[in-house]
């Protein structure tokens, strides 16, 4: 039997030639093995990139992963011993290899077996010494490397084909807690491994529930955005596991669900982005509009409770042009923007002053300091607006020049100086624009034009037209109406229990909403909203209960909806804007109420860099894209940069996962799902359909009737 020393000078495959805290560079021994090492107990493939060998320290071992190999140049032949050549001006080859320090391999304290067990620590702890041997690790050791250990245990999602074949397994806790992206090119396997995670996870849980005799539904929630209508198919096996939610059609399957996000659910900023509501008089007479009809139809307000809202809105508005700069009051379009805004003040502000001047109260002092106040609102605006006017000769054209803060702080002090006048307690008594109260969406464009004829003085009705035409088109549109305005009703209880998940999970752990005939121009919204909904309610229910409602929300096609910002926020973000926005709210706070993001996505480079950088955890495909490399390598740790430069080279399946819900970073094939159970996003068979291998027959008519009654 070889001493403890013999094994150890059998695996030593080099020494350490410099050292740094990212990089290690190892000189090979000139009988290190060529391609496989025999040494380990099993046979070992080495030298490979993104393989593992140990560098042995008091600290126990330090584990590093293989980054570079090459051929240097030396000045005299590698040797052992004190033999000297007498050849010291001639190139001899010797191999190196850089190594990347990702952890340190010690002993298993509470294991008496033999050979050891080991356990993997994150870091490094003791760096090694120029000269110390670099030794390849025996099976035993590659596998305490890759397969996790305890809890880390839990769902077995591939192996490593450089370790063995070892097991990689992951704890859900760690993979969904700290949000996961996953990326790569199409055709990469990157849908597959995202339906994968979601089944696997739930077959373990199923088995850990079956062991210990629990007999209750598995208390998983999964809700998958699908812009594509890949994964219904995926999940057809699962049954009442799984609820599907498309936008209804003639031909609905029965076990599907009509796809329903209704219009009273959305809050006062989302329908600012869908309608188009400019903040001067279209934002105001809007969320007027929707805290009437929440109230139950038209209110009757005081003529001093309106005008402290529309009041209160304007000054909101020159406060947030006041933050942001002189880019938001100066340069076309801003400056004619902003000098429109104050027009429309002195108008409302002087027939506000003509109404209220005739209205009887038993407080005249007051009414006159009020009627003083709005006459010199009426005054500034117009003088601020005056002074930067211009107009062609022939009157053909006409804008604003540049404003001044100064100017916007005048009328600022004059709106609040008319709000230090009116009472107090006239504020809206009813329920915000913003409760998800149920009331009839189609009155709302009426309801918008009734507002804008009780506007006192102001000819603003022209302003509502296109909000109301926006929202009659929506209703009548076939494929979006019946989402937005079902006919069944449906109250924010039952909406929750079908879209995130009944108590105990008793009516199925995944929710997956088709939303490929979704109309592209309200698509973003739609998917705004129903995040924003899913994560208001684990909210406050984590306000409730005081703990968490474990939640894992999927996006397919992230790059699409949670895109990197391009262009300058306007006066009101686009759709695009305010789906980023809600998605960077939820990558930033939703942890701390139990919901986990999976951003799935081809394009990385795309992708908001406030959302890639809350994702603790990444399962690399097939990139090919530099900009995308780039981007990933930017995301990982400095030391591992080389392990991305086999992003190009993947085949299909393999993946490189590492983050947080790894202790290591590791190449992983994952497990194969049948092809039943694929997401459909498979690749066109153009060569056998050509030769008439498959059949693909087609009826032109019967799509063209089906595509005209949508």
């Amino acid at each position: 039997m070889p001493s403890i020393m013999e094994s150890f000078a059998a695996l030593t495959v080099g020494s350490v030639e410099s050292v740094s805290p990212s990089e290690i560079i190892a000189v090979l021994e000139l009988d290190a093995p060529q391609a496989t090492a025999l040494n380990t107990g099993v046979p070992t493939a080495f030298p490979r990139v993104n393989g593992y060998v140990l560098i042995p320290n008091e600290g126990g071992a330090v584990v590093g992963l293989i980054v570079w190999l090459g051929i240097e140049r030396s000045p005299f032949p590698k040797r052992t011993g004190l033999r000297d050549y007498g050849v010291v001006d001639l190139p001899y080859p010797v191999r190196k290899m850089c190594v990347a320090p990702i952890g340190t391999l010690v002993r298993d304290p509470s294991s008496c077996a033999d050979p050891p067990d080991y356990c993997l620590n994150r870091g490094v702890t003791v760096f090694p010494s120029v000269g110390d041997p670099v030794l390849l690790p025996t099976h035993n050791q590659l596998r305490a490397i890759v397969e996790a250990r305890g809890r880390d245990r839990r769902v077995f999602i591939g192996r490593a084909p450089l370790a063995g074949a070892a097991r990689v397994s992951v704890d859900p806790d760690k993979l969904f807690g700290r949000h996961l992206a996953v990326l790569g090119n199409t055709g990469s396997g990157k849908s597959c491994s995202v339906a994968g995670l979601i089944r696997w996870s739930i077959e373990a849980a199923l088995e850990e529930q079956a062991d210990s005799d629990r007999q209750k539904p598995i208390n998983a929630r999964f809700v998958i955005l699908d812009p594509n209508g890949e994964y219904p198919k995926a999940f057809a096996d699962m049954g009442h596991r799984v609820r599907v939610f498309r936008v209804p059609t003639t031909e609905q399957d029965e076990a599907d669900k009509p796809l329903h996000v209704p219009a009273w659910m959305w809050n006062s900023w989302e329908w600012t982005v869908f309608a188009g509501a400019q903040p001067g008089a279209q934002r105001p007479l809007l969320l007027e509009a929707l805290r009437d009809m929440k109230a139950g139809g038209v209110t009757e307000a005081p003529v001093h409770s309106r005008l402290r809202r529309l009041l209160k809105s304007y000054l909101a508005e020159f406060q947030r042009m006041m933050a942001e700069g002189v880019s938001a009051y100066t340069g076309f379009p801003s400056n004619k923007e902003c000098g429109d805004l104050i027009r429309t003040l002195q108008t409302a502000s002087e027939a506000y002053a003509r109404r209220l001047g005739s209205a009887s109260t038993d407080e005249s002092s007051k009414r006159d300091d009020l009627h003083e106040s709005l006459s010199a609102l009426s005054e500034c605006a117009r003088r601020v607006a005056d002074a930067k006017h211009w107009a062609s000769k022939d009157k053909d054209r006409e804008g604003y020049n540049n404003f001044s803060e100064p100017e916007l702080d005048d009328i600022v002090e004059a709106i609040k100086r008319v709000l230090s006048f009116l009472p107090e307690q006239v504020g809206h008594c009813g329920p915000s624009q913003d409760a998800p109260i149920p009331f009839e969406v189609k009155d709302l464009a009426d309801h918008l034009e009734f507002l804008a004829t009780r506007v006192p003085g102001g000819n603003v009705s022209q302003f509502v037209a296109t909000l109301a035409m926006r929202i009659r088109t929506m209703l009548g549109d076939r494929r979006l109406g019946p989402v937005v305005h079902p006919e069944c009703e449906l109250s924010l209880a039952d909406w929750l229990k079908d879209y995130i998940g009944d108590d105990g999970g008793s009516n199925g752990q995944i929710a997956i909403l088709d939303l490929s005939l979704v109309p592209s121009d309200v698509i973003h919204t739609v998917i705004a909203v129903t995040a924003r909904l899913v994560f208001e309610a684990l909210q406050r229910y984590h306000r409730r209960k005081g703990e968490e409602l474990p939640t894992v929300l999927v996006l397919e096609e992230a790059h699409t909806f949670v895109s990197r910002e391009r262009d300058t926020e306007g006066p009101i973000p686009t759709a695009t804007q305010m789906c980023r926005q809600v998605f960077e709210r939820i990558a930033r706070e939703g942890r701390k109420f139990g919901l986990g993001l999976v951003l799935s996505s081809q394009r990385p480079s795309e992708l908001s860099p406030t959302v890639l950088a809350q994702c603790n955890t990444f399962l690399l495909h097939r990139l090919v894209n530099d900009h995308d490399q780039e981007l990933v390598r930017k995301l990982v740790p400095g030391s591992l940069a080389g392990l991305l430069r086999d992003l190009p080279n993947l085949p299909t399946r393999q993946a490189i996962l590492l983050g947080w819900a790894t202790a290591v970073p590791v190449l992983v094939e994952m497990r194969e799902l049948p092809k039943d159970q694929r997401p459909r996003s498979t690749d066109p068979c153009f060569w056998e359909t050509w030769t008439g291998v498959v059949t693909r027959s087609v009826d032109w008519q019967e799509i063209a009737d089906e595509w005209a009654s949508s």
